[in-house]
């Protein structure tokens, strides 16, 4: 157990009370946004996650974990509507064109699974 030591403010002793310190990692897209979504809508997930020293943890493992799938879900999708380099080589805007729906379609599953779960 550690020593709680006092700050004197006027007449008064205060604790020196903080929660644990994580270090400062900055936070991707997802991370973010989950961060937003706990403070709005899930107060107390995220006081928890705060005075536990776990929420910079719990964001970052939401960031990875969304690139992870992501990434997954474009790959499968493209391999699924038989989207390949050689469409790439001849037809640059559709293979474009394509990929960006799939990225977009990835993106708001994983929003839905992870991010605003």
């Amino acid at each position: 157990m550690t020593q709680i030591t006092y700050t004197r403010q006027g007449d008064y002793l205060l604790p020196n009370l903080l929660p644990p310190q994580e270090p400062q990692i900055p936070l991707g897209k997802y991370a973010s946004m989950r961060r937003r979504f706990l403070q709005q809508h899930r107060k107390v997930t995220y006081t928890n996650l705060l005075t536990t020293g776990q929420l910079h943890s719990h964001l970052m493992e939401i960031e990875e974990t969304a690139k992870q799938r992501i990434s997954l879900l474009v790959t499968q999708m493209a391999q699924t509507e038989g989207v390949t380099e050689e469409l790439k080589a001849t037809d640059q805007m559709k293979w474009v064109g394509l990929m960006n729906n799939f990225r977009a379609s990835a993106e708001e599953q994983i929003l839905q699974e992870l991010i605003y779960a």
